[in-house]
């Protein structure tokens, strides 16, 4: 029976957080792993008590999918690539594959071009047609400026969602690495404990 508003492949502490939230915005998420005692690892435990619907296969996972299915996961090079393959051919016309992982937004255009071929959408996150399938679940779980505006949106064709997210991983990265060289300096340099260097 199809019941689950969302899939997500991939239980690690970034898919395990999404699938909480998305609970506690009231959509019923599939939850499936490739190492599948991690489903119920994560439903015996964090997941405890919640609506969420464990899997232990893609086939299963499609089956309990409102239509069209929506399906959330990281495409990263490599292995993943044919487990990507699998889950296209589970797929059918309209139904949606929104990518979660830090593709090169390149992949992501090329993605989105040859899934269309299929009928299948494909969000790195940038499709627009896919937008009204996925913003009431991303924009409820988003954080939220102070106006209770939400902090995402359709930024653009295919892989503008994946560009956008590069700039601002090199902003955050070099972010990091400046904060780290300033406390060096106060340690190290200045010779400041921690009590004064966390001072304002």
């Amino acid at each position: 029976m199809a019941e689950a508003d969302i899939a997500l492949i991939g239980l690690a502490v970034m898919g395990q957080n999404l699938i909480l939230n998305m609970n506690d915005h009231g959509f019923v998420v599939c939850a499936f792993n490739w190492t599948v005692s991690k489903v119920d690892d994560f439903l015996g435990n964090e997941a405890k008590g919640t609506k969420e619907i464990g899997v232990h296969s893609l086939e299963e996972m499609v089956s309990k999918l409102k239509k069209p299915c929506r399906v959330m996961m990281p495409v990263k090079a490599g292995s993943a690539v044919g487990d990507f393959n699998k889950l296209v051919l589970l797929l059918s016309c309209g139904d949606i594959i929104i990518d979660g992982g830090n593709s090169k937004y390149r992949d992501t255009t090329r993605r989105c071009k040859e899934l269309k071929e299929k009928g299948i959408l494909f969000v790195g996150s940038g499709v627009k047609e896919t937008w009204p399938h996925i913003k009431t679940i991303f924009q409820s779980i988003t954080a939220k400026v102070r106006t209770g505006e939400p902090c995402s949106d359709w930024v653009g064709d295919e892989g503008a969602g994946h560009f956008v997210k590069m700039v601002h991983k090199g902003i955050e990265y070099s972010d990091m690495q400046l904060i780290c060289e300033a406390y060096h300096l106060m340690k190290d340099v200045l010779a400041m404990d921690q009590g004064v260097s966390g001072v304002e």
